[in-house]
C-alpha cells in the first residue's frame, strides 16, 4: 500500500493532503489571515471568577477572554504555591474560610483570585461568541513523546497493546530522569522505536520547556510564552513514519524547510522522502486527488454500492442519515441493510475526519434486527475511527438504528473555512420565490 503526503502552499495558505494508495484520508488547511491559537501557551490574567459554573475567565491578549474550568487547575500560577486542585475549588466554593499563608513568587497558589497570573495553553479555538477553551494541564507535543512539565505521569500510548513493548518503553521512560518534576506519555509512533531517538525527542521539548519558563519570568500578562508551529512542521512531526513512502511539496522555499524539519527531528534517514513537485499541472490534479477533495463539501456522499450517506451538520450536532440509493441485491433486507450499513460505517469514519466534524454526531443507519448485525457495523465503525487523532466515544447502536458518538471539536470545519453562508438565504439553501 502507498501512502504520500502532498502538501500545497500558494499565498496565504497551506493544504496538506494524506493519500493512500490514490485515496484521500486526510486533509488539512491553515490560513496566515485566519491564524490558528489551538496548542499556544500563554501568560494569563484572572479577569474573573464565577463559582456557579466551577470557571474563570483569563485574559491572554485575545479579542475575548478565555475559558478556563477550575478543575483543570492543576498547572502553577506565576506568583504563588499551589496546594491542589482539591483545595483550590474549596476556596473558590468556600470564601470565607482562610487559606495558610503561602510563599510569594513559589509556583503554586492555592486559589485563583482576580488579577492572578497563570501559564495556560488553548486546547479549542475560540467559536462563534465564545473565547479560546484554555487549560492549566500544559502539555508539548513531539514526534515520539508528549511532555508534561506540570503533570508527574508516565505512560505508554493505549495503541501500543503488546505487552513486551509497553514494558520495553515503560523502562525507557525510567531514563529520562533529568525532568524528574514533570511527565512523559510515549505516543503510538515510537512503537519499536530505539532509546536514542526517544530521549533526543524528549530532551528537545525539555528545552524547549525552559525557554517557556524564562520568558514566563521577564513578561507581564497577557503574554504569548510559546507559538504552536505551523501546519507543515506539524505533519512533519506527526504524520512521517516509517510506513510514509514520499512528501511531495510544489513550493521551492517549503521543500528546502521540510527538509530542515527532517534533519532536527528525525535525522537523514528519511531526507530523500522528501520531493520537490515541478510539474505543470496544480499538484492535486496531478495526484487525481482534486475530485475527491470537492466531495467534502457535499451533503450527499455516495458509496461504490450505489449506497448514499447524507451529511448535516447544524449549530447543535450532526446528523448522519445511510440510505440503501441504487444498491441492489439478492438477498433479505436483513442482509441488504448489513451490508449497506458496514460499508457506510467505514465512509462515514473517513468523512467525519476529512471534514473535522466534532461534536455530537448521530448516525441514522439502516434498521437491523440481528444484535450480530449491530455489533459487527458498531467494530467496523470504531476499527475505522483508529485512524482519526481526535478523541471519539460511541454508544450502542438503538432499536431504531440510532448511534450517538461525540468527536473531539479542536477548531473550526473544513467547510466554515471554506465558505460562509450565502447572503440570500442564510444557509438555508433555500431561496423564497414570493
Amino acid at each position: 500500500m502507498s501512502k504520500e503526503i502532498l502538501v500545497n502552499i500558494k499565498e496565504g495558505e497551506t493544504r496538506v493532503a494524506i493519500i493512500e494508495s490514490g485515496v484521500l484520508e486526510d486533509f488539512y488547511i491553515e490560513r496566515e489571515s485566519e491564524g490558528t491559537l489551538l496548542g499556544n501557551i500563554y501568560k494569563g490574567r484572572v479577569e474573573s471568577i464565577l463559582p456557579s459554573i466551577n470557571a474563570a475567565f483569563v485574559n491572554i491578549g485575545q479579542e475575548k477572554n478565555g475559558f478556563l474550568y477550575l478543575t483543570d487547575i492543576v498547572n502553577p500560577l506565576v506568583e504563588e504555591e499551589l496546594s491542589g486542585p482539591r483545595k483550590f475549588i474549596e476556596k473558590i466554593l468556600n470564601p470565607q474560610v482562610k487559606p495558610k499563608e503561602t510563599k510569594k513568587r513559589s509556583e503554586h497558589p492555592p486559589a485563583l483570585s482576580k488579577g492572578d497570573e497563570i501559564i495556560v495553553q488553548v486546547v479549542k479555538e475560540p467559536f462563534g461568541t465564545k473565547g479560546a477553551r484554555l487549560t492549566s494541564h500544559v502539555s508539548l507535543p513531539g514526534r515520539f513523546v508528549v511532555f508534561m512539565p506540570y503533570d508527574k505521569h508516565l505512560g505508554v500510548s493505549k495503541r501500543i497493546d503488546t505487552g513486551d513493548e509497553r514494558h520495553r518503553l515503560r523502562e525507557l521512560l525510567k531514563d529520562l530522569d533529568f525532568a524528574k518534576n514533570s511527565g512523559f506519555i510515549i505516543r503510538t509512533v515510537a512503537l519499536d522505536k530505539g532509546k536514542r531517538e526517544i530521549v533526543r525527542d524528549a530532551k528537545f521539548l525539555y528545552e524547549i520547556w525552559q525557554k517557556i519558563r524564562k520568558q514566563s519570568e521577564g513578561k507581564q500578562a497577557p503574554a504569548l510564552l510559546y507559538k504552536e508551529y505551523d501546519l507543515v512542521w506539524r505533519i512533519v512531526r506527526d504524520f512521517l513514519r516509517d510506513d510514509i513512502d514520499s512528501i511531495i511539496v510544489d513550493s521551492q522555499e517549503a521543500y528546502h524547510r521540510i527538509r530542515k524539519f527532517v534533519f532536527t527531528l528525525i535525522g537523514n534517514e528519511m531526507i530523500n522522502r522528501i520531493q520537490h513537485y515541478r510539474g505543470e499541472a496544480p499538484l492535486f490534479e496531478a495526484k487525481n486527488i482534486t475530485k475527491q477533495l470537492n466531495k467534502i463539501y457535499e451533503t450527499k456522499v455516495y458509496l461504490k454500492s450505489g449506497a448514499y450517506v447524507v451529511i448535516e451538520p447544524t449549530e447543535g450536532l450532526t446528523v448522519v442519515d445511510v440510505n440503501s440509493g441504487r444498491f441492489k441485491v439478492n438477498a433479505s433486507p436483513e442482509d441488504a441493510a448489513f451490508m449497506v450499513n458496514m460499508e457506510a460505517a467505514t465512509e462515514i469514519a473517513r468523512q467525519l475526519r476529512l471534514r473535522d466534524l466534532g461534536g455530537i454526531i448521530v448516525i441514522d443507519f439502516i434498521d437491523m434486527n440481528r444484535e450480530g448485525h449491530k455489533r459487527q457495523v458498531l467494530q467496523a465503525l470504531e476499527k475505522a475511527l483508529e485512524k482519526d487523532h481526535a478523541k471519539t466515544e460511541l454508544t450502542r447502536i438503538s432499536q431504531l438504528g440510532l448511534l450517538e458518538m461525540t468527536r473531539a471539536r479542536t477548531g473550526k470545519t473544513i467547510q466554515s473555512m471554506s465558505f460562509s453562508p450565502c447572503p440570500y438565504c442564510q444557509g438555508r439553501g433555500q431561496v423564497k420565490t414570493g
